[in-house]
C-alpha cells in the first residue's frame, strides 16, 4: 500500500514574515507556537478545505520545504532507506501529546520527514 504525504513544512530564516506572506497569499490560517519557532497551518476547518495541513519553520537550514510521509514504522522506514543509499538525519523522536517523526536524507540530498500517527 502507499504511503501519503500527510504534512508539509516550509522553513525560512524569518518565520513570521513567512507565515504573514502564505496567510496573506493563500488565505491560510496559521496557529503561532512559540516555543518551537513554529506556525502550523491548519487543514480542513479553518483552514484548507481540501489538502493536507502544515508548519512553517525558524530554521538555520533555511530555505527549505520538506514533505511528512505517514508510516507504519519509522525505524524500519529509516532502516530500508539506508539500504537503498540514503541516510537517518533523525532518529525517531515522540512529539508530546502527537506523532512519532523521523528525517531521512534521500541519495540525492533532498529531506523527508516520516510520521507515524
Amino acid at each position: 500500500m502507499a504511503r501519503p504525504v500527510v504534512h508539509f513544512e516550509i522553513h525560512g530564516k524569518d518565520r513570521k514574515k513567512l507565515q504573514e506572506f502564505y496567510q496573506a497569499l493563500f488565505d491560510w490560517r496559521i496557529d503561532e507556537i512559540d516555543a518551537m519557532d513554529y506556525g502550523l497551518v491548519a487543514a480542513g476547518e479553518g483552514g484548507p478545505p481540501e489538502g493536507i495541513g502544515g508548519g512553517i519553520a525558524q530554521s538555520d537550514r533555511a530555505p527549505m520545504v520538506m514533505i511528512y510521509v505517514q508510516v507504519l514504522d519509522p525505524v524500519e522506514t529509516l532502516r530500508k532507506a539506508e539500504s537503498m543509499g540514503g541516510k537517518t538525519i533523525m532518529a525517531p523522536v515522540d512529539i508530546p501529546g502527537g506523532p512519532t517523526i523521523a528525517h531521512l536524507q534521500d541519495p540525492e540530498g533532498n529531506l523527508i520527514g516520516l510520521v507515524k500517527q
